[in-house]
């Protein structure tokens, strides 16, 4: 069984997570004409808003309280209010996602009741507009909770709870955070090769996905819409992916009565082919040619990758879920896991994780016991600790900002795990040293005469 090794550093080195807001406000850029509040300082905002753009390449709408000293003594409610006003006015969003941060939550405001007293006295002014709170201090957590949560939320504030009339065809998908735009497309093209309707709640394939509008949006201008939110319980199944969405696919099973099934991953040709199996048996039909045909690409790719991967020692830092997913990937084509860092202790997935230990730490613990590994596998903040190590990196998650395309690297499903053997062994076949005559026979540069080891032709 796997240990989960506490943090025992009173400060982070390298910080590898992202905080809780951050991961709400990512789930509220998937929901069309939204607008992420931060409730706190403005420099909490700027921070994301850094990252954001650093990482998607785009312009992101993000607002903020902007809480000043006053504010931080007295109470936030009159500049939440405003912020709220303002939004509505300036920018008719249909939906304000309205994240806390430590500033406020370590105050103790009373934010929920502080919406409520706002929406009471001012509900002609914020009509076609809901304003959903996600409870996000920056001390706890990290982005997949902060993901999880603003999920959370927009179920309980705009579904329509009750049983309702069941359409056959439709289906409601709940990603985790660290699912790509590419990565989303590809589900939902899947999905609808099989006659299905899916919702797919946050869609930020449909609001990040680097297309450019015909006209000045000033908040988000694609995903799910909140009319779709509002009637996920007309459909006949839930799908959910990552165990940290497993408290919003319970809230809407409770509310609505829609059951919901949890895979850990889609990648992999086991989790792939449970998925499609889904699928067949939620559509009543058999796998189309296409994807029958991406299946048997996956399995000539896995014929041709695995002589790359066997025995290589992997060194992995990623919130829960996606350590899984890559730890899950790695040990299937034969590698083995020398060391896996994560954010939180808090997803029961970590007891799952194919590793000795799992360490809740920072980048600073994944160079410690990464060592001698032959692959780093990380966000971009991991490239000074893989060149100091002298080992290849990796890169996944959250913030990639020194490469183009990052929400268009494809990781699920057969396709998506194709890619990620090819990209892993050519990483492998780039960063491969030419064996020395030392290194095949041990014993010969014990017998080599001084001239000939020290000659150019004993060193190559």
């Amino acid at each position: 069984m796997v240990r989960i090794l506490p943090q025992t550093k009173a400060a982070a080195v390298n910080p590898l997570k992202s905080s809780q807001p951050l991961g709400a406000a990512l789930a509220f850029l998937g929901v069309d004409g939204a607008m992420p509040l931060f409730h706190g300082s403005q420099g909490c905002t700027s921070f994301a808003l850094v990252l954001f753009v650093r990482h998607f390449k785009e312009a992101i709408p993000l607002q903020t309280t902007a809480m000043d000293e006053v504010a931080t003594i007295l109470g936030g409610a009159d500049h939440l209010e405003e912020a709220i006003l303002n939004l509505k006015a300036r920018t008719k969003p249909t939906l304000i996602g309205v994240c806390t941060t430590a500033l406020v939550e370590t105050r103790g405001e009373d934010c929920a009741g502080d919406i409520a007293d706002i929406r009471l006295k001012r509900t002609e002014e914020l009509a076609g507009t809901e304003v959903v709170l996600a409870n996000t201090p920056d001390f706890d957590g990290a982005i997949e909770e902060g993901w999880a949560k603003a999920v959370t939320a927009m179920i309980e504030r705009i579904t329509r709870p009750g049983e309702q009339a069941r359409q056959s065809k439709k289906i409601v998908i709940l990603p985790g955070w660290n699912f790509t735009v590419a990565d989303i497309e590809h589900l939902r093209e899947t999905v609808e090769s099989f006659g299905l309707k899916p919702v797919i709640l946050p869609d930020v394939s449909g609001s990040l996905d680097g297309t450019v509008p015909d006209r000045w949006v000033t908040t988000t201008y694609g995903g799910t819409s909140v009319e779709d939110i509002r009637e996920l319980g007309t459909a006949e199944q839930c799908i959910v992916i990552g165990e940290h969405m497993r408290r919003p696919a319970e809230l809407l099973q409770r509310l609505t009565g829609v059951p919901y099934v949890l895979f850990r991953s889609l990648t992999g040709l086991k989790d792939a082919d449970r998925f499609v199996s889904l699928l067949s048996a939620v559509s009543g039909a058999a796998a189309p040619a296409g994807v029958r045909r991406r299946r048997a690409q996956l399995q000539d790719a896995l014929l041709d990758g695995h002589f790359h991967f066997g025995g290589k020692k992997i060194a992995i830092a990623a919130e829960p879920d996606q350590l899984y997913q890559l730890a899950s990937f790695f040990i299937g084509m034969g590698s083995e896991i020398a060391a896996a860092v994560t954010t939180t202790d808090m997803s029961k997935i970590l007891e799952e994780v194919p590793a000795q230990s799992v360490q809740i730490g920072d980048l600073g613990d994944l160079e410690a016991l990464g060592a001698g590994a032959d692959l780093l596998v990380t966000h971009s903040h991991g490239r000074q600790a893989a060149q100091r190590l002298g080992i290849p990196l990796m890169r996944v998650g959250f913030p990639i900002f020194d490469r183009l395309g990052s929400q268009h690297k494809l990781t699920i499903l057969y396709q998506g795990t194709r890619d990620l053997i090819f990209e892993v062994a050519n990483i492998f076949e780039a960063n491969r040293h030419a064996p020395t005559p030392e290194a095949l026979d041990p014993l010969r540069k014990r017998e080599m005469p001084d001239e000939l080891r020290s000659s150019p032709l004993a060193r190559h």
